[in-house]
Order: structure tokens, then sequence, then C-alpha cells
């Protein structure tokens, strides 16, 4: 029983996961998927947030039209990874708060990549994500 506490523990702060003060305490598995959920929403909003911005950044169609591609090839990888890293977890109880942490791991560096498109975009460069 401990060892997995302690892996689930791991897992959390190796991902950087941050809660609310509910959140930090929490101990149930309920209660620690509901947070996960909620850490992949919130990361989600600012995933489509950078989105958005990039977006209205671009003028050319045809950039819009490979970004808005890209993104859509991109989330279909994510679940697709998430699903595979989370195989073993399947129909446990703790497989909603690891697949939640895959999620939300790979939506922030999604975003971060966005983010640094935009910013190479808004200084008249073409640097690559």
């Amino acid at each position: 029983m401990f060892r997995p506490l302690l892996c689930m523990a791991a897992l959390l702060v190796a991902t950087g996961v941050v809660w609310g003060a509910d959140c930090r305490n929490a101990m149930d598995q309920a209660s620690m998927n509901r947070c996960a959920g909620d850490d992949y929403r919130a990361a989600d909003r600012e995933l489509n947030a950078a989105y958005r911005r990039l977006m209205g950044e671009l003028r050319d169609t045809g950039l819009r039209n490979k970004l808005r591609s890209a993104q859509r090839a991109w989330i279909q990888f994510r679940d697709r990874k998430c699903r595979f890293e989370t195989a073993n977890n399947e129909g446990g109880s703790i497989h909603p708060l690891v697949y939640d942490m895959c999620l939300t791991r790979l939506t922030r560096a999604r975003t971060r990549e966005l983010n640094n498109g935009l910013d190479c975009w808004r200084h008249g460069e073409r640097c690559g994500m």
C-alpha cells in the first residue's frame, strides 16, 4: 500500500501538478481524480488561449490552415499517447488520475510550443516550434 502511494506522490511532483488547497490535501482516490481532471481542464483552457492568440497573429490563410491541421493532429497524438502510457492502469480507480496527469503534462508542453511560436511571429521570425 505504501509503495503505490509513494509512486503516485512522485508522479504528482514530477508532472508539476498544481492544485488548490482542497486538492493538496486530497486523501481519497475520487478527490485526487477530480483534482487531476480540474488541472487538465485548466491546462486545456491555457492551450486554447495560446492557440487562438497564434491563429490571430497569422494573416496568411495557408499558414492558418497548416496550424489548424497540425493542432488537430497533435490532439490525436496526445490522446493516443496518454491512452498508451496509462494502459496498465485501465479499469483501475487510479486510471483517471494518471490519464489526466498525462494529458496535463503534454498539454502544458504544447502550450509552451504555441507561445514560443507566437513570440517568433511577433518578432518577424519564422522559427520552428
